[in-house]
């Protein structure tokens, strides 16, 4: 009799207290739905939290072995904790999803059956929600405009770190190490067959989201360093042509003074927004290469992605 297959379900979880018992008890209602073929494991990655999320995941597992967790030393960010649940993860399938209840588990038979059709990656496209404002909405728009239009790594508009992942490809992806991790564009990098499915953005019914604005706009930075060197050649072209306007705009004015005999009062204002406007493109040159060069000082230091301080059910392959 051949044994069944494991799907393991990686959620991060960042002062989730309330919500970790309810999330916990939807997978395990979903895991008993697909126990004629699969076995399940639930790894939850808490990654610093400040309430007592862990302490609640530390009750849930000793209820039930299928239940896994692991608490970091302080918190590193849901891209790394995402991260730490892949390496952690056993399963032939891995899923990853918010532990918010915003990432609804009855989709996961639907991601599990796209996989049995040959799919190595089945992520989540968010349909609109009409309760995200108005100014996230197109800052959203605007985003994944940007890092498509500069990287070569297509990223598809309203994609959620919902997904399913193949073994295979889940092996090629953790040989990915890099510090500054934008897991969408790095899935789809690995390749592989894959395909998506719509789902509608549940409703979070306690706390609420820890990405602030500030938050959201260094993710988008780390994603268009992280995909694209166009930030560096945009800087090039815009000094370039400040430049070449520089030298025609000289040239002009010598032809004034010379067969025009137009006289020039010293330090007129179109020095000075000329030196200011100058003085902006350099500091947003070097703020851009400031960017690259930062990015490298965090790789040449090889310092591990994440520090373990617990883990409760679970042991690494």
């Amino acid at each position: 009799m051949d044994r069944k297959q494991l799907i393991s379900v990686v959620l991060p979880v960042y002062n989730e207290e309330k919500n970790v018992s309810l999330v916990a008890e939807q997978l395990l209602g979903i895991a008993k739905q697909i126990s004629n073929r699969y076995d399940m494991e639930i790894i939850f990655v808490d990654d610093g939290s400040r309430d007592n999320s862990f302490e609640e995941l530390i009750r849930l597992c000793e209820q039930n072995s299928m239940l896994k967790a692991l608490s970091f030393s302080r918190n590193f960010g849901h891209q790394i904790a995402l991260t730490a649940g892949f390496d952690y993860a056993k399963g032939d399938a891995i899923i990853c999803m918010d532990s918010d209840l915003q990432h609804p588990p009855e989709l996961i038979p639907i991601m599990l059956k796209k996989w049995e059709e040959g799919n190595n990656i089945v992520y989540t496209i968010r349909k609109d929600n009409s309760n995200i404002s108005f100014v996230k909405r197109y800052c959203d728009i605007f985003f994944y405009w940007l890092i498509n239009k500069v990287s070569n790594t297509p990223i598809n508009r309203n994609a959620a770190d919902y997904r399913l992942i193949s073994r295979i490809a889940l092996d090629e992806f953790n040989k990915l190490r890099e510090r500054d991790r934008f897991l969408r564009g790095m899935i789809n990098w690995v390749g592989f067959k894959n395909t998506a499915i719509e789902y509608e953005v549940g409703k979070r019914i306690h706390g609420k989201s820890s990405y602030s604005m500030w938050k959201l706009v260094k993710f988008a930075a780390n994603a268009v360093t992280s995909f694209s060197g166009a930030p560096l050649r945009t800087s090039f072209v815009a000094g370039s042509a400040i430049a070449g306007f520089a030298f025609i705009y000289g040239v002009y004015l010598v032809i004034q003074n010379l067969f025009f005999g137009a006289k020039f009062i010293p330090g007129w204002p179109s020095l000075i927004i000329s030196v200011l406007f100058l003085g902006g493109v350099q500091l947003i040159s070097v703020g851009i290469l400031g960017e690259y060069i930062y990015r490298i000082f965090n790789e040449v230091k090889k310092r591990p992605l994440y520090i373990i301080d617990k883990t409760i059910n679970v042991n690494k392959q």
